[in-house]
């Protein structure tokens, strides 16, 4: 697909998804033949002429200065993960193929490994392709089911190939949508990527689910949060979970889940007595 073809359909989804009322515009009492604002009304939000949106929606964003971007942003009530996202579309070449990427994502360096070891609570590297490369063992006593893969361990292909998933998150649709989101993400940040291009075609041919929640067109990016865990041996946990960038190496985004001290979930995961006391050992 091409870059124009992208910026076309994303911007015609987040059209799609704003109300006049969301937008406060005069509610005209008028049969509406496409969901959410006209073309004419998202014009008159960012304060740029009808045509020339027009031209922007059909793909022919290339030239679009950053006051326009953000006036467009602000119009269509653009997330800051959304808005950084169209602006990628905006910085892409009109065509585009793909690349193989050498980018050793595979090799983590071993100062990462050993970081990574030493951190008490569980802890992942991962690739922005959602690859899983390296854990320390809550970690991996953690996402056991998702290192299974003989193909190399990755969270999406997880969350829609293996039946598996439906049973591991407490909100399994939110976990699939939430990973189609951040490829997508990825995508417009690094369409060459090949083996992402690879991943997303492998996905698209054997999952009529992740076809469905492709067409969505949501962009996410993992930095903060809550995820809700249905472990097949440890039980139900809710972990915090943090995602920090390491300098000078963007293939590599360190992970934690951290449980709440006290909880129960820190007693299942950590083998903590929430009460203070030691935990037992035979």
């Amino acid at each position: 697909m091409t870059s124009n073809e992208t910026a076309r359909e994303f911007l015609i989804s987040r059209r799609a998804q704003i109300t006049p009322a969301q937008a406060g515009l005069p509610d005209r009492d008028e049969e509406r033949r496409v969901p959410g604002l006209r073309r004419e009304e998202v014009a008159e939000l960012a304060g740029v002429s009808t045509g020339y949106y027009t031209r922007l929606e059909r793909g022919e964003i290339g030239g679009a200065s950053p006051g326009v971007l953000d006036a467009i942003a602000r119009a269509l009530q653009l997330t800051e993960v959304e808005r950084e996202h169209l602006e990628d579309l905006a910085r892409r070449p009109s065509s585009i193929g793909t690349r193989a990427v050498d980018d050793g994502a595979g090799e983590v360096p071993e100062r990462l490994r050993r970081l990574v070891e030493r951190i008490a609570v569980p802890a992942i590297v991962q690739t922005p392709r959602l690859d899983l490369v390296a854990a320390n063992l809550p970690a991996r006593r953690l996402f056991a089911p998702v290192l299974e893969d003989d193909r190399g361990a990755n969270f999406a292909r997880f969350n829609y190939l293996d039946p598996r998933a439906r049973d591991f998150y407490a909100d399994w649709p939110l976990a699939r949508r939430t990973g189609a989101a951040i490829l997508r993400r990825e995508a417009g940040r690094d369409p060459l990527d090949e083996e992402l291009t690879a991943l997303i075609g492998e996905l698209s041919t054997r999952s009529p689910l992740f076809r469905e929640d492709w067409a969505r067109r949501d962009v996410h990016e993992h930095r903060t949060g809550t995820k809700r865990f249905v472990h097949p041996q440890l039980g139900p946990l809710t972990l915090d979970f943090e995602v920090l960038e390491t300098p000078g190496d963007p293939t590599h985004r360190l992970v934690t889940y951290s449980p709440r001290p006290g909880t129960e979930d820190e007693e299942r995961l950590l083998g903590t007595d929430p009460s203070g006391a030691e935990p037992h050992h035979p």
